[in-house]
């Protein structure tokens, strides 16, 4: 008796099913290696800010003067699923929620082009930023202690910072220690002597001291976040700032003004064994892979902790990519026993 069905195939061609369990056996591993490691699968925020700083002014004069002109330039936007806004002294907020499936690069030039052809804006305010909402992952936390002062412990945990961002860490957020401002004092002789506003020293402040999300730039594994990483964080960064950009007559920002850091007095702090702390939040993108993060982390920690002295201790905590690694294992035993039954029945029969 013969059989034409697969079964039958498979009968007469002995090679046949050996072959295709090579062939699956070889899928599963190129989709293992091809593996999302993240916790949530990834999705595109289709949202877009726009935010206006007016100092000194009150919620009324905001939402008459920015909030409402611009609402009615971007209502022109393609694609535009629903617009909200709120109007509070000082501070205007625009959120634009796009359609699902929204071309966000598109999107977000759109936006900046309208805000930049915004002509209206109130000479004392600054300039809107626009910016893409950009969904982060935690991967691990990493807390510092040691210096018993606090302008040490900053600076020490700011250059931990620089130092995981140059390696490939997409994001790190600095927790634990009291809010600073720097504080830019410029006489009204040294602004009219240089024939320049106060307006207009402080757009460029602003303009020099930013870290904003620009978008995802590409598609898929090769899609890229977009970043300006120019924030400044410290007075003599900002002494060197131009102001004028003739190079003969070139006049920086710590010629004529007075720099200052302040320090906001009684915020909380973390406290370690009776030592003050910090923390370390370290983030992935959308792009990004978990286990790599952790990889960077850890080749990090070997190389630095040789090097710190014996009252700073550097520890990680909260780490998330442990889960993922454990279901990846979870995933790996469970593949493999359900293989080895396979095996076994084929083996039986």
């Amino acid at each position: 008796m013969q059989y034409n069905d697969l079964l039958g195939i498979f009968v007469k061609h002995k090679v046949a099913p050996n072959l295709l369990m090579i062939i699956m056996i070889l899928a599963g591993l190129l989709a293992l290696k091809k593996l999302n490691v993240q916790f949530f699968p990834s999705f595109e925020l289709d949202i877009i800010s726009v935010s206006t700083v007016w100092s000194g002014a009150s919620a009324e004069d905001v939402e008459r003067a920015l909030t409402i002109p611009l609402e009615q330039r971007l209502r022109n936007v393609d694609y535009l699923k629903q617009m909200s806004s709120s109007s509070a002294p000082g501070v205007s907020g625009i959120t634009l929620e796009f359609e699902e499936g929204s071309d966000m690069i598109l999107a977000l030039d759109q936006v900046r082009k309208q805000v930049d052809d915004f002509t209206s804006l109130p000479e004392d305010a600054e300039l809107p930023r626009v910016s893409q909402d950009v969904r982060y992952e935690s991967v691990a936390r990493v807390l510092i202690s040691g210096p018993d002062n606090l302008d040490d412990l900053r600076n020490l945990a700011r250059q931990f910072e620089q130092q995981l961002l140059t390696r490939g860490i997409d994001k790190v957020v600095l927790e634990g220690l009291p809010k600073e401002s720097i504080l830019i004092s410029v006489p009204s002789a040294q602004i009219y002597q240089q024939g320049l506003s106060l307006a207009q020293i402080g757009a460029r402040v602003d303009q020099a001291s930013q870290d904003l999300p620009a978008g995802i730039a590409g598609e898929n594994d090769g899609s890229r976040e977009l970043r300006s990483l120019s924030q400044r964080r410290n007075p003599k960064s900002f002494e060197d700032l131009a102001l004028s950009g003739d190079e003969s007559r070139r006049v920086n920002l710590g010629d004529i003004a007075t720099i200052q850091r302040r320090i906001k007095t009684g915020a909380e702090t973390i406290t370690v064994d009776d030592r003050k702390a910090a923390v370390l939040v370290l983030s992935r993108s959308e792009t990004g892979d978990s286990l790599k993060s952790a990889e960077i982390l850890q080749q990090w920690i070997d190389e630095i902790r040789p090097t710190l002295a014996p009252n700073i201790q550097v520890k990680v905590f909260n780490e998330r990519w442990q889960l993922i690694k454990d279901r990846i294992s979870l995933l790996l035993v469970n593949g493999g026993g359900g293989l080895l039954l396979v095996l076994l029945i084929l083996y039986l029969f």
